[in-house]
Formats: structure tokens, sequence, C-alpha cells
């Protein structure tokens, strides 16, 4: 739990750009966890299928182990009830992932808004802000969406595939 409260302090005290820029992966997993947790309550709740969305993705997309996750997850559910504004955040992955890994952190944002089989236009918008932060065009973003939809059909999950 230590090391994952020190990822935070990392991202949030990194005063120097090459503090930023050299941001450790695992700070780089929290940043991703909390922006996943504000896409996933911005419609009011974090419900059963999110947070069970949101353990996947980041299990999938960043190798942890399913105590690793919990911790992350309990780490960044507790963080982002106190986060005032999401730039923080969003720098730390724009400055951390290359191109194509942010374009995975948008694809892992759609997942976890879709979990719920709606898309609230809070959602939506968000995942544009979120998009524009991290440098990820509108096209590249629509594109990580329909993937997602895609996927989610494949699996017989429920999804918002039309517009919003």
């Amino acid at each position: 739990m230590n090391r994952i409260t020190g990822w935070l302090e990392r991202i949030r005290g990194g005063s120097s750009d090459t503090d930023k820029a050299a941001a450790a992966p695992d700070d780089l997993h929290l940043a991703a966890a909390i922006l996943l947790i504000e896409a996933a309550r911005l419609d009011g709740t974090f419900d059963e299928a999110e947070e069970r969305t949101t353990r996947r993705v980041l299990a999938e997309k960043f190798a942890l182990t399913e105590e690793e996750t919990s911790a992350l997850v309990e780490l960044a559910d507790s963080r982002q009830q106190h986060v005032v504004e999401i730039s923080t955040f969003t720098r730390a992955i724009k400055e951390g992932f290359p191109s194509e890994r942010r374009v995975e952190v948008i694809e892992m944002l759609w997942e976890v808004v879709l979990a719920d089989g709606e898309l609230h236009a809070y959602e939506a918008n968000l995942l544009r802000r979120i998009g524009g932060l991290i440098y990820v065009s509108d096209r590249e973003n629509g594109e990580a969406r329909q993937r997602v939809v895609e996927r989610l059909k494949g699996r017989g999950d429920s999804a918002v595939g039309g517009s919003d």
C-alpha cells in the first residue's frame, strides 16, 4: 500500500520535467485507474459491472496480479473521491505513454463507461475531453469506442453502440 501511495505523491509532487517524463509505469497505472473510476462514477454510481470491468482492464493492460489490481483499485477509488480536476492524471499519461498506449487508455475508459450498458452524455463528454488532454484524436477515440463495442458484442455483453 505504501508503494501505491508513493505513486500518487510522485505524480502530484514531481516538479521537474525529468521527474514527469520519467514517471514509473506504476505512476501511470494509478493515473489510469483514477481516470477509469472517475469515468465510472460520472453517471452517479460505480456499480458492480463497472468495478469488475475496471479491475479486468487494469489487470489485462498492465499485467497486474489480482492482489496488485485490488490494491490499485482501492487506492484509486479512495483518491478519486478527492479529485478536483483530472489534469494531473491526464498529464502523467500524456507524458508517460507513447501514442498507442494512450489509445489503449481510451479503450479502457470506453470499456468501463459501456460496462453498465448505458452511455450518458457526461461520460461521452469526459472521454472526448480526456482524449484531447492526452492527445488522442477524435478519430482515434471513435475508432477505440467502436473496437470496444465490437468486443463487447462478441462477448455477448450489453453495450451501447449508437450515438450519444
